[in-house]
């Protein structure tokens, strides 16, 4: 099986996805040799981070390849979450699985789509929130609920709301409980 997943977020060592991402993708991978991973990141600027995450997962895995797109996450983001054009097959080539992260949502030709919701809490607290923040979520999910056949869900908390705002059936969502690293 060919599996898609985007590692763009890996670039943000202070937060929360991107040590989600870091701490998963060599475990998922090597746990799966059976299997071929094309890791995809849209960046302008931070080719060298990406390249550097995934030349520590090809050292312990050889069934990995990286696609990196010089398009900044805004672009991105305007393509696939406003326009919802350029399939990410374009990008990486037919694939069965494309697992997309927590900010853009690409269109898909034939690939069932997963993507990980890790809280709604911007749909529970929208004043807390920066608008732009809002706007790009809100149109990411609603390109989820079109795409994806599957959504990972960091508790039953974030399942629960996922069932109630975004009215997804709850057979479409798996609770997978994030693990812990033993360094900080």
């Amino acid at each position: 099986m060919r599996i898609g997943i985007d590692i763009s977020q890996v670039v943000y060592e202070g937060t929360g996805v991107g040590k989600y991402i870091r701490e998963l993708m060599p475990r998922i991978i090597q746990s799966a040799p059976q299997h071929h991973f094309i890791l995809f990141a849209g960046t302008l600027r931070q080719k060298k981070r990406i390249l550097t995450f995934v030349h520590s997962i090809q050292k312990i895995a050889s069934n990995v390849e990286v696609v990196i797109v010089p398009l900044p996450p805004t672009v991105l983001d305007f393509l696939w979450n406003t326009l919802h054009m350029l399939p990410i097959e374009w990008f990486i080539g037919k694939i069965d699985v494309f697992w997309s992260s927590d900010w853009t949502q690409p269109p898909l030709n034939h690939a069932l789509g997963v993507t990980t919701i890790h809280d709604v809490s911007f749909l529970h607290f929208p004043e807390t929130f920066h608008a732009s923040i809002l706007t790009t979520q809100k149109r990411r999910l609603a390109q989820v609920k079109k795409e994806c056949s599957f959504i990972l869900a960091d508790s039953e908390a974030t399942k629960k709301d996922i069932v109630r705002f975004l009215h997804i059936p709850q057979e479409k969502i798996s609770v997978v409980y994030p693990g812990f690293s033993s360094t900080v």
